[in-house]
């Protein structure tokens, strides 16, 4: 075996990001993915607006086969049975009405395939008022679980996210379900119906916050009255441009270590900051006189004296530097792809990692349907049929 799932067959038939996400890892580990498309392509594709490279496509859809098909005709209905019947996994985020109109619902799968593992994403839930909502992760993940409204500073209108962010962790879950399905096949012989939402990773990602306000202590609500309540934990300027941001915990230790590193040992001796209890009471002056300090230094010097400190911090890292640094690089965080095609010569790998088991190398995203006849092919189905399929525009090629 070259690669730990390279007897796994899925048919991605989910939309634009979260649940391809799922089918993206499974691939990176060797996963057969075939990648279900209407006849004018997934409506993820045409995110990239303008520009000329795909970039969000190429790294949802590495590693993957596309096969077009028409799903409104009851030709393509039966073909993504036969091919359901062949698989091992399928992940959608289709919502009732549209599992009902495809003929895609559990029970009807589970028929067909009793070793199956479907796999869904949802915005809000399966069950409630909201079940057939459409949401996005910025809808359904940042804003409804309070994050979105959380991090905004007082007075300030709420910030958007990073496009993605919670696609991604997301895809994550659904990723972690369906192995567990896959387990849970092993034990019993039997397939699965697994799920996850936008709503509930969102609401996982911000749980701390939200077991403390269980608890009665309502951060969200105190910042948004008295500000950022832990000058220990923000960001500050370098002298050279850019951020650090401290991740300081354990402030009765680490708060003498900081005011030392920043040349700053008075601070000790000043009654408003001579103590973090102090400083907690006095923090809009605290944080004027972190200013200072920070910005009096360049980062490279920040670096070396919170380095030799102890102190925990970060660099906040525009963009661009993400992709060459060394760590994320030594890490296979950001890999190459070998790739001779324009705007792919690096891209992100998925998150999990098995030392045993290593990942395929990323492959380039296909085109519609630049996969379809192949793909049947190697399943078995007869050329006449595929012939037939094509010719009453079932299926697509690339070049059709």
């Amino acid at each position: 075996m070259t690669h730990l799932l390279e007897d796994i067959t899925v048919i991605d038939a989910a939309t634009y990001l979260a649940g391809p996400g799922a089918a993206t890892i499974l691939s990176d580990f060797g996963a057969k993915v075939i990648k279900i498309e209407p006849p004018g392509g997934d409506g993820y594709r045409a995110l990239a607006g303008g520009y000329k490279v795909p970039f969000h496509w190429l790294l949802t859809s590495r590693n993957k086969h596309s096969l077009a098909v028409d799903l409104t005709k009851d030709a393509g209905q039966q073909l993504l049975h036969e091919l359901l019947a062949r698989a091992d996994v399928l992940t959608s985020n289709f919502m009732k009405s549209q599992l009902e109109k495809f003929n895609l619902e559990y029970e009807t799968l589970k028929a067909l395939n009793p070793r199956l593992i479907v796999a869904h994403i949802s915005g809000y839930g399966l069950e409630g008022e909201e079940a057939n909502r459409r949401a996005f992760d910025v809808t359904g993940w940042w804003a409804r679980s309070g994050m979105m409204e959380f991090i905004r500073e007082p007075g300030q209108t709420p910030l958007p996210m990073a496009p993605g962010m919670g696609d991604h962790s997301t895809a994550t879950a659904l990723f972690g379900a369906i192995m567990m399905g896959l387990y849970r096949r092993e034990l019993t012989g039997e397939g699965s119906f697994v799920s996850t939402s936008l709503a509930a990773n969102g609401v996982w990602a911000n749980g701390m916050a939200l077991q403390g306000v269980i608890a009665g202590n309502d951060i969200g609500t105190y910042r948004q009255k008295k500000g950022w309540p832990n000058p220990f934990s923000d960001a500050y300027p370098c002298r050279d441009g850019g951020f650090v941001v401290l991740a300081i915990i354990n402030t009765q230790r680490e708060y003498p270590q900081l005011a030392k590193a920043l040349d700053c040992a008075a601070w000790l001796e000043d009654p408003r900051f001579s103590t973090v209890a102090a400083v907690m009471k006095h923090r809009p002056e605290f944080r004027l006189a972190m200013n200072e300090a920070f910005s009096a230094l360049t980062y490279a010097e920040i670096r070396d004296r919170l380095d030799h400190a102890g102190v925990t911090y970060s660099r906040v890292q525009p963009m661009a530097d993400v992709l060459t640094d060394e760590q994320l690089r030594a890490n296979d965080i950001v890999i190459e792809t070998h790739d001779p095609g324009e705007g792919y010569e690096l891209t992100i790998n998925s998150p999990i990692n098995v030392r045993e088991a290593p990942k395929r190398a990323p492959q380039r995203a296909p085109d519609v349907g630049a996969d379809t006849v192949a793909v049947l092919q190697d399943l078995n189905f007869e050329a006449s049929y595929i012939q037939e399929l094509l010719q009453a525009q079932v299926i697509f090629t690339s070049q059709s």
